[in-house]
């Protein structure tokens, strides 16, 4: 093996299209990653198995950009959590109004309304829930008492459209249509055009009142739900998780996973190889013959039994991944410390009285650092991809959001055969782009490394 200096791969490297192709999708993926680590609190990364923090998104939404080549458009999911609250005050009477906007342009009428809120209050509380519709129209949706408390309390509630005082309400008022509303939902009725029953397009504001005597009321929570079958970049799974969050989380996830592993086992791999070749005779022959019985082993099935076993932490996998990953390495890296060793530059080191150790250090591994590198890119989607299969499996860590442990939840709940594509594809597409970039990487690194395999 030629001596390569660093800057000479890297001209070579900067020649290469698929090596910088390589480059441009890992800077993407990094890139990806920071996003996530920055943008998207560690909480929601935390409770992604908790149900009760995904309750109020929509089960298996479809992503709302398939709007884009809708030629009719399928309602979005929104939640509205910014109202616009006003206070006034008439003698004993406080109000406490909250206002919420929504502009609905959809060709079919949303699933539901949810109002969600958490209120602090003494005494009696009444709450006076209408909706003011693009065509003028208020309609009373709700008027009902909170519990009273001769303290200071905090209530929280969620109010459902499917509220039976709500539907009453609403046929109260069924002379503004010109149509029966006894089999229609109250979210039909509250969108419905007052001729025929058809989605009426426009801005709709909802008003929640609340009215108290003598009584301050704050607001710990106040928010909308426009129920919709679209939601997110990415959709949503069966347990109303958003799929956005974990495919970003995933990125960094994966990188540890697939770079730790393979820069360990390459680590690993190169120095039990260079000794073994440095040494020779016994030593060689003890160290090679323990390589090929871990070599021998078959890796997938020992880490199935070593997950259900031991443990299915992420660390503890990563840990097996490291133990079977350095054997073809050490192989290759004794064979190149055999060649290097017979040099007259490795002879005068010996015959100087310089130590074994720094021998190998200084004269022997830095010969072998291009292949290393290459080797670490190579590396890394087996990785990605043993990980990803153990998840898929059911054998992960089922505390991390994985593409892996994405793909097992969607196999789990059948998504392939209810044509949930959009909780399939994504996941195998950023496994298969994280292999390609530094599949691209590895062999520009390796044509550079070994001169045989450039054209």
């Amino acid at each position: 093996m030629s001596s390569i200096t660093p800057q000479e791969i890297k001209q070579e490297f900067l020649k290469s299209k698929i090596g910088i192709a390589g480059i441009i999708i890992l800077g993407i993926l990094i890139a990806t990653s920071i996003i996530a680590i920055i943008a998207i609190p560690v909480e929601t990364f935390q409770e992604w198995n908790n149900p009760g923090n995904w309750i109020l998104y929509p089960k298996v939404a479809i992503p709302v950009w398939i709007n884009l080549f809708m030629t009719e458009k399928i309602p979005e999911h929104k939640i509205l959590d910014n109202p616009n609250i006003q206070t006034n005050s008439e003698g004993e009477i406080m109000l406490s109004s909250h206002k919420f906007g929504v502009n609905f342009e959809y060709e079919f009428f949303p699933n539901d309304f949810i109002y969600v809120f958490a209120s602090e209050y003494s005494e009696s509380v009444l709450l006076q829930m209408s909706v003011i519709r693009p065509d003028g129209i208020k309609l009373e949706l709700l008027s009902t008492s909170l519990p009273y408390s001769n303290t200071k309390t905090i209530h929280s509630e969620r109010i459902f459209s499917t509220d039976e005082a709500i539907k009453k309400n609403l046929l109260l008022q069924s002379e503004i249509f010109d149509f029966n509303l006894e089999r229609l939902s109250p979210e039909d009725i509250v969108f419905s055009n007052t001729r025929t029953n058809e989605p009426l397009k426009g801005n709709y504001i909802f008003s929640i009142d609340m009215y108290s005597i003598n009584s301050e009321i704050k607001s710990h929570e106040s928010k909308l739900i426009i129920g919709g079958k679209a939601f997110g970049m990415m959709g949503t799974d069966e347990l109303r998780r958003d799929l956005a969050i974990g495919l970003l989380w995933g990125t960094p996830l994966a990188l540890f996973i697939g770079l730790v592993v393979s820069i360990a086992s390459v680590v690993m791999g190169l120095l039990y190889g260079v000794y073994a070749g440095f040494k020779g005779k016994k030593t060689d022959e003890v160290m090679m013959r323990f390589n090929d019985v871990i070599y021998a082993l078959p890796a997938l099935p020992f880490l199935i039994i070593l997950s259900v076993t031991i443990s299915n932490s992420i660390f503890v996998l990563v840990g097996f991944l490291m133990i079977f990953g350095w054997v073809g390495i050490a192989k290759v890296a004794r064979s190149m410390s055999l060649q290097i060793k017979t040099r007259g530059y490795v002879d005068a080191a010996n015959m100087m009285g310089q130590k074994n150790s720094k021998i190998v250090l200084k004269h022997i591994l830095p010969q072998l650092l291009p292949y290393a590198f290459a080797s670490i890119a190579i590396s890394v989607p087996a990785a990605i991809t043993t990980e990803a299969g153990l998840s898929f499996l059911g054998l992960g860590d089922p505390s991390f959001p994985t593409w892996g442990h994405i793909l097992h939840d969607a196999n789990t709940f059948g998504a392939a055969a209810r044509g949930l594509w959009w909780w399939i594809m994504p996941p195998g597409v950023m496994i298969a782009i994280a292999g390609l970039a530094f599949v691209f990487i590895g062999n520009a690194l390796d044509a550079i490394v070994n001169p045989k395999l450039k054209r």
